[in-house]
């Protein structure tokens, strides 16, 4: 990120925005908490993917935007029809994650943790309305002092994937961050740009492309339970928009 900010000619920029940050300790706390929960929730994804739990990031990330829309009304006081309908909506959606929780004999929390993070980070995002490159960039270096010494351990051990033995997987590693950032930058954008209730529709093509590859390229279980938690979310997906449509009338 420090690379596009030189490249990109916006180095100057970025200094300002530390200054106003360190002059406003209310903003530099939400900043604080911005990376804590961004970083919550990709540890809880990068460990999903690798522990078979794809489907469940998916149902994660379909509550998500649902959870954005009473974040907007709630916080940002974003107008939509009716808070009583909302509140049945995501009622449809709480259901969902009931039975699913009541059919696996336990709690889906990759799904919990991912829908929850997700939604306090856009949250965040668009109450310290910070340059998404500056934003992004100190999201990263706040987590550095966690991140490096991690690395660190890791190297010494014989877990160590950033090795000249393993070229090929520390590029792929390394490729993982330019791929997270690129999102990351847009989402940023839209947070400034977008009430959340809008930004928080638009999101719904990650999980619908998670839960296609969980099934047929993971080959991961989806029975009754992901089937019936699904169909409560999908319902009040559906809803929302039939709502402000008849509003409109």
């Amino acid at each position: 990120m420090v690379i596009v900010l030189i490249v990109t000619k916006r180095w100057q920029s970025f200094k300002e925005d530390c200054r106003t940050l360190w002059a406003d300790k209310k903003r530099g706390a939400i900043l604080l908490m911005a990376a804590f929960v961004i970083s919550l929730n990709w540890l809880t994804y990068i460990w999903a993917v690798n522990h078979d739990h794809v489907i469940d990031t998916s149902i994660g990330y379909y509550i998500n935007p649902l959870m954005s829309v009473l974040f907007g009304i709630v916080f940002f006081r974003e107008r939509i029809s009716g808070l009583k309908k909302i509140s049945l909506l995501l009622a449809l959606a709480a259901i969902g994650i009931v039975l699913m929780t009541y059919q696996l004999g336990k709690l889906p929390w990759v799904a919990v943790v991912l829908a929850v993070s997700f939604s306090i980070y856009g949250a965040l995002k668009k109450e310290l309305h910070l340059n998404p490159f500056s934003s992004i960039t100190l999201e990263t270096m706040l987590m550095m002092p966690f991140a490096v010494p991690y690395i660190g351990i890791l190297m010494a051990s014989p877990v160590n994937h950033f090795s000249l033995a393993t070229p090929d997987l520390a590029l792929f590693l390394m490729g993982t961050g330019v791929v997270t950032a690129v999102p990351l930058v847009l989402f940023s954008y839209g947070a400034n740009l977008l009430p959340l209730n809008v930004l928080g529709f638009f999101q719904y093509i990650s999980p619908t492309i998670g839960l296609l590859l969980g099934i047929f390229f993971f080959h991961e279980s989806f029975g009754l339970a992901q089937i019936s938690a699904l169909g409560f979310v999908w319902a009040a997906i559906v809803l929302i928009p039939v709502a402000e449509s008849l509003r409109g009338r």
